[in-house]
């Protein structure tokens, strides 16, 4: 069929506004599935979750000053009724490796790698430094675990509404190092249940750590602190420790007190515990630590020479103070 020059002009008019509805059309049902697509997205992702007594920062988030954590912590009157130590059950083995919470502590704490008895976890030796006093430790016997925030403190800033799961919860905290540490002994007791307002280290490089840590632990915990302790926490850190900075909870490194006052941090790291093994292969040992019971074997952590746990030197001398150590195979 012959076709007029004007039909031909209508029809190629008509075909591309056809493709255009077409191509638009395409965009549409493009555009909408893609908004479905997002929006099934946000509903199957976005959780509403239930705040806890331990809801923290992650530990991606930037370090916080101490002093605008300490604006977050309520001031509230004390309630100290009904405080029984038995009602914050520790130490425990949460982990179930044999190693109660105090033992887990004095491992991680240890500036060298701890000696632990290879017949059940019980530290008997390490390096320890206790930021309170300044003082070197060998001796894990001269050593208190310090709930940084005292038990009671915690029961009379709202630790008594929480139930006994939570309470055990915060009497081993081993998710952020500065719950619990290692200490001299006499500065723990010397501490007990006081609160910022009734005593602070006198070992004055400490000051800034131990106030911002404080504040750090208070927060975290959700737990207030009453008129005279917050404000003696504002009156250091607005005076001694105007940088200090709050790390997220369970960071390695937890805080950052730099200020008039400075602090001198000892170097941790976790270390595994001596242990024996299935197959019978002796367990690592520190040459040189002290140890326990006399007579028995291990393998040097540096050069795999065998040890054994002796009170007298390869010459047969005694040791001077009586107490066994890791010495070589005579």
């Amino acid at each position: 069929m012959k076709v007029s020059p004007m039909n031909m002009k209508k029809s190629l008019i008509v075909f591309p506004a056809l493709a255009m509805v077409v191509a638009v059309g395409c965009v549409s049902a493009s555009s909408s599935q893609s908004d479905a697509a997002v929006e099934a997205k946000k509903t199957t992702t976005t959780v509403k979750r239930k705040s806890s007594t331990t809801t923290v920062p992650s530990k991606g988030n930037a370090k916080l000053s101490a002093l605008s954590v300490l604006a977050t912590i309520p001031q509230q009157k004390e309630r100290p009724q009904g405080y029984k130590r038995t009602l914050f059950k520790h130490w425990t083995d949460d982990d179930g490796d044999s190693c109660n919470t105090r033992e887990e502590v004095l491992i991680a704490e240890s500036r060298s790698q701890a000696q632990v008895d290879s017949y059940g976890c019980k530290v008997i030796a390490g390096d320890w430094f206790s930021e309170y006093d300044g003082v070197m430790h060998t001796d894990p016997s001269n050593l208190d675990i310090d709930h940084f925030i005292p038990l009671k403190e915690a029961w009379d800033s709202g630790a008594w509404a929480w139930s006994s799961a939570q309470r055990q919860k915060f009497a081993n905290d081993m998710s952020d190092p500065r719950s619990l540490i290692a200490v001299t002994a006499g500065q723990n007791r010397s501490k007990g249940d006081k609160d910022l307002s009734n005593w602070l280290p006198p070992r004055s490089e400490a000051l800034c750590t131990y106030v911002t840590n404080w504040v750090a632990v208070k927060a975290r915990w959700k737990l207030s602190m009453d008129p005279s302790e917050w404000g003696r926490a504002k009156n250091i850190l607005t005076k001694n420790c105007a940088n200090a900075k709050v790390a997220p909870w369970g960071s390695a490194s937890t805080s950052s007190a730099a200020g008039p006052v400075g602090t001198v941090a000892p170097a941790t790291s976790v270390v595994p515990r001596s242990s024996s093994t299935a197959s019978g292969s002796l367990p690592l040992v520190n040459p040189g630590s002290w140890c326990s019971p006399e007579g028995a074997f291990g393998t040097g952590a540096k050069n795999g020479n065998r040890y054994v746990c002796s009170k007298t030197k390869v010459t047969g001398e005694p040791y001077s103070d009586g107490r066994a150590r890791w010495r070589p195979v005579a």
